[in-house]
């Protein structure tokens, strides 16, 4: 299964989700359940997975922790925010860099419509 392949799965888990229920939530819940539903269908997912960094021949071991990681081929950051800003779609791409991943997500489910706080990142993927 490819990364795109993956994508269709978590936007189609993640507006059932908010369709089920609405906006509001603490990220948390929508995290254990979109995972949930991910692995009902089949797909392997990490959550809150530590992701280490090397920086000048240091290697830390919790550079970050990803939200969601989907088949070991894409990254999902989920928010609870009034609007995205720049540095949310920053840190998901810097997390692409940092892993080699290609494909990210992040999903904002404050929004009225889940489709509306859906943004699709990707690193150097070949479509």
């Amino acid at each position: 299964m490819d990364e795109n392949e993956i994508g269709k799965y978590i936007i189609d888990s993640a507006i059932n989700i908010h369709q089920e229920l609405g906006p509001g939530l603490l990220e948390t819940v929508y995290e254990v359940i979109l995972a949930n539903q991910l692995q009902q269908k089949g797909l392997k997912v990490e959550r809150q997975k530590a992701i280490p960094i090397e920086y000048g021949g240091i290697r830390f071991n919790e550079g970050f922790r990803a939200d969601l990681i989907i088949e070991n081929k894409v990254i999902v950051e989920l928010k609870c925010v009034v609007k995205l800003n720049n540095a949310h779609k920053k840190q998901l791409l810097t997390y692409l860099r940092l892993t080699g991943l290609h494909l990210g997500y992040l999903l904002n489910f404050s929004h009225s419509l889940m489709k509306d706080g859906i943004h699709r990142t990707v690193n150097n993927l070949i479509e």
